[in-house]
C-alpha cells in the first residue's frame, strides 16, 4: 500500500550558498547509522537542490564531512554542526549524534535558514526519549486511531519498508528507543519473547539500530506461569527467578542490545506482584537483578489503581493512588528499573494538575509519560496540538529541592543526576496512508520528539517547524497552520471540560459527551454535581490529595481562594454561584466556555479554507472533512454540556442563548 512520508518529504528550496557544499558526502569513519545519516542527507539534497551527492571514505575539507570527535561538551549524542570553508561539518562523539546532526541541518534548510546561520551544539535534554506503542499482535492498536498496527497482523509480526521508514520518522526528531507492543500483554504477545519470534524481532532490532533506535517490548509479569508453565510468578520465588534467568539469556542471545521491558502490572486487571503479597519494588528489583548482566532496563508504570473502589467513601480517591502505592518504597527500587509516570494522576484529561510523585520522590529514576495518542483529547478526529500542555508539565516547579526543581530537571536527571530517566509518549501511529489518521495530528508525535530531545524549544517553535517541513514556508501557511495548533487545546478543553473537571466521556470508547459517562464510577458521577454546585474535594478535609504535594503547591491547592481556577473542580467542590476571578458565575463560565470553545473551532476551520490554494488536494480536504466534522461535534458537546447544568442548577445563561 502507498504511503506518505509525512515531513520527511522534502520542498525544494533555493538556498544558493548552500551550493558550495554539495560536491560530496565523506566519512573517516563507517557504521550503520553513519550509513543511515549519509543516506538521510542524499535523499534531502536530491528532494531540495536536484542534486545526487557522492558518498566517500576518508579525510577532505570540503563537502559535507561526517566526523566523529572526542569533545566532552558533546556528550553521548550531541552534535556540533557548522559551516567551515567549502566544507559544512557535521561533528559529534558518536553515530547517532552525527545521526541527529544530519537531520537538524536537512530541518534548517527546509526551514529557510541561510548555510552563514546554521552553526548549532546541541546535545539532548533527557537520555531516554522513547515511543510507546499499544499494538496488539492481532493488528488492533488499543487508543489506535489512525488505522491498524503496521507491526503487528493476524499474530505474526511485520517486517517490510514501512518498518524503516518508521525508524526514520522517530530518529529524525530525536527518538533512541521504541516499545513495540501493548502494555495489557496478553495472548500472543505473551510469547514475544520465545523462539516463535526472535527471527523477525531480530530484523526489526537491526533496522531500528541502524537509526540509533533501541527495541523495548512490554511484558507479561505472569510469564513464567503463561508462557513456562511455572504454578507461580512469585518475584521471591527462587524457582521463579531461576525461569527469568533462563529466558532473559536466551532472550539476549537472540537479540544481543535488546533495551528492556515496559511492564504495567496490578491494574486493570493486569497480574502482578500484589498478587503473592509483594511490593512493586519486589517486582521491578527481580526483573532488574536479571536483566542487569545484559545493560537491559526495567520500566515500571506508576498506573496503579484499584478500579473496583468504592466512591460513596469521600476518603477514596483514584487521584492519589499512584503516589500512595510509591511514594512509601523511594529508594528501594535498583538502579536500572525506572518509574514511568503519567504526567497527571488521573489518565490523560485534557486539564490535570502534575502528578505529585514527581518532586516526592527523590531516590528513584523517573521517566515522564504523556499520550500523543489522544484518546481523551479528541482521538485524531479533533485538531488538539498537544505541545503546550507537556510545556506546562515540564515547567511545572515541583518545590522539591530550591532550584532544579522543574518536572523537565527532573526527569532528565539534572535534579538529583540520573542517567536512567527521560520521557516517553504513547504513540499516535497506524497504518493509514498519512500514518496520523488526522494530517495534522502528525504535529503532536514530531512535537513530542523535538521537545524530549530539546525541552527549552517553545511549543510555536515546534509549530512553525513542523509545518515547514510538512507544508512549506509560505508566511500564509505558516500563519494559519500555526494559529490552528495554538488555538486547539485551549478550544478543546472549553467545549469539553473547563476547569479540570474531566472525563464526561462515553464509557469504555472514551469518546463524545456524556456528562455521567465515567466507567468505573458506579456510585455516583465522577464529577460530584447536584443542584448546588460540582467538583472533587481533594483538600484535606475532602480526599487529602492536595497534601501529596510541596508547599506552597499543596497550600494554594488547599483552599478554592488560591486554587489555579484552570484546576479549581479537579481539587474542590463549588457552588454554581461562585464567582471567578473574571467577575463570572461558576455557571456562567461554563456555559461561556463551552460556546467560546465552539466558536473557536469556527474560526480554525476558517483559517484553514483560507489555505486552498496553498495545500494539496488531498491533503486539503481530509483536513477539511475533520475540521467540518470537529465543529458539529463540539456543537453536541456544548449543548449537552450546558443543558445538563442548566437542569441541574435551574440557573439561566445570563445571554439568553438557547440551552435546553
Amino acid at each position: 500500500m502507498a504511503y506518505e512520508m509525512a515531513w520527511l518529504h522534502y520542498h525544494k528550496i533555493s538556498e544558493k550558498d548552500f551550493l558550495k557544499f554539495l560536491t560530496a558526502i565523506h566519512v573517516e569513519y563507517e557504521d550503520s547509522i553513519i550509513q543511515s545519516a549519509a543516506e538521510e542527507i542524499t535523499s534531502a539534497v536530491r528532494d531540495m537542490f536536484g542534486i545526487y551527492l557522492p558518498y566517500e571514505k576518508g579525510e577532505s575539507r570540503e563537502g559535507i564531512l561526517l566526523k566523529l570527535s572526542k569533545k566532552d561538551e558533546l556528550g553521548k549524542e550531541g552534535y556540533h554542526i557548522y559551516p567551515s570553508g567549502k566544507a559544512f561539518v557535521i561533528e559529534a562523539n558518536s553515530s547517532s549524534g552525527i545521526l541527529y546532526g544530519a537531520f537538524q541541518m536537512i530541518r534548517l534548510l527546509q526551514c529557510g535558514y541561510r548555510a552563514e546561520n546554521m552553526e548549532e551544539i546541541k546535545v539532548p535534554d533527557n537520555p531516554l526519549r522513547m515511543i510507546n506503542h499499544w499494538d496488539n499482535m492481532d493488528g488492533s492498536i488499543e487508543r489506535g486511531y489512525s488505522g491498524k498496527s503496521f507491526f503487528f497482523q493476524d499474530n505474526e509480526i511485520i517486517v517490510d519498508k514501512r518498518i524503516k521508514d518508521y525508524a526514520r520518522l522517530a530518529a529524525s526528531v530525536g527518538i533512541n528507543g521504541v516499545v513495540l507492543n501493548n502494555v495489557n500483554v496478553k495472548n500472543h504477545a505473551t510469547e514475544l519473547i520465545s523462539k516463535k519470534y526472535f527471527k523477525q524481532l531480530k530484523e526489526i532490532q537491526r533496522i531500528f539500530a541502524s537509526y540509533g533506535i533501541k527495541l523495548y517490548l512490554s511484558l507479561n509479569f505472569a510469564t513464567p506461569i503463561e508462557l513456562g508453565n511455572l504454578n507461580s510468578a512469585d518475584p521471591l520465588s527462587t524457582e521463579v527467578k531461576n525461569w527469568w534467568k533462563d529466558k532473559l539469556n536466551e532472550v539476549y542471545q537472540e537479540l544481543p542490545g535488546f533495551g528492556g521491558f515496559l511492564i504495567k502490572a496490578d491494574s486493570e486487571g493486569r497480574p502482578g506482584p500484589f498478587t503473592y503479597g509483594r511490593t512493586h519494588a519486589d517486582g521491578a528489583n527481580m526483573l532488574a537483578e536479571t536483566i542487569e548482566p545484559y545493560g537491559g532496563i526495567i520500566i515500571w508504570r506508576c498506573f496503579v489503581y484499584n478500579c473496583e473502589q468504592d466512591w460513596r467513601d469521600k476518603k477514596t480517591d483514584r487521584a492519589r493512588a499512584g503516589y500512595d502505592h510509591f511514594k512509601p518504597l523511594d529508594g528501594t527500587f535498583a538502579g536500572n528499573v525506572i518509574l514511568q509516570i503519567k504526567n497527571g494522576p488521573m489518565d490523560f484529561q485534557v486539564r490535570e494538575p502534575v502528578s505529585p510523585l514527581f518532586g516526592g520522590m527523590k531516590q528513584t529514576n523517573q521517566m515522564l509519560e504523556v499520550q500523543i495518542a489522544q484518546e481523551y483529547t479528541g482521538q485524531q478526529r479533533h485538531v488538539c496540538y498537544l505541545i503546550p500542555m507537556f510545556k506546562e508539565v515540564l515547567n511545572f516547579r515541583t518545590y522539591c529541592e530550591n532550584n532544579r526543581d522543574k518536572v523537565s530537571d527532573i526527569v532528565s536527571g539534572k535534579t538529583y543526576g540520573w542517567t536512567n530517566c527521560g520521557m516517553a509518549a504513547v504513540a499516535n501511529t497506524g497504518d493509514d496512508d498519512n500514518w496520523f489518521g488526522h494530517d495534522l495530528a502528525a504535529a503532536n508525535f514530531y512535537g513530542f520528539g523535538r521537545l524530549s530531545f530539546d525541552t527549552g524549544l517553545s511549543s510555536e517553535k515546534i509549530a512553525g517547524e513542523w509545518i515547514a517541513m510538512t507544508f512549506g514556508t509560505h508566511p500564509k501557511v505558516q500563519k494559519n497552520i500555526r494559529d490552528i495548533l495554538m488555538i486547539s487545546w485551549p478550544a478543546y478543553e472549553n467545549y469539553t471540560s473547563p476547569l479540570g473537571i474531566g472525563w464526561m466521556v462515553n464509557p469504555h470508547s472514551h469518546y463524545g459527551p456524556n456528562v455521567d459517562g465515567y466507567e468505573y464510577d458506579r456510585w455516583g458521577t465522577y464529577h460530584r454535581a447536584d443542584h448546588f454546585g460540582l467538583g472533587v474535594d481533594r483538600s484535606t478535609k475532602g480526599t487529602g490529595y492536595a497534601a501529596q504535594y510541596h508547599n506552597p503547591n499543596a497550600l494554594n491547592y488547599e483552599t478554592v481562594e488560591n486554587c489555579p481556577e484552570e484546576l479549581l473542580l479537579f481539587f474542590h467542590y463549588v457552588k454554581y454561584t461562585h464567582r471567578l476571578t473574571n467577575g463570572k458565575t461558576l455557571i456562567q463560565h461554563i456555559y461561556d466556555a463551552h460556546f467560546e470553545g465552539v466558536e473557536e473551532v469556527e474560526v480554525m476551520l476558517k483559517m484553514w479554507i483560507e489555505l486552498i490554494d496553498y495545500i494539496e488536494d488531498s491533503v486539503y480536504q481530509r483536513v477539511l472533512k475533520r475540521l467540518e466534522y470537529q465543529l458539529e461535534h463540539s456543537k453536541e458537546w456544548r449543548d449537552i454540556i450546558c443543558s445538563y447544568f442548566y437542569r441541574k442548577s435551574a440557573i439561566p445563561d445570563d445571554k439568553n442563548r438557547e440551552i435546553f
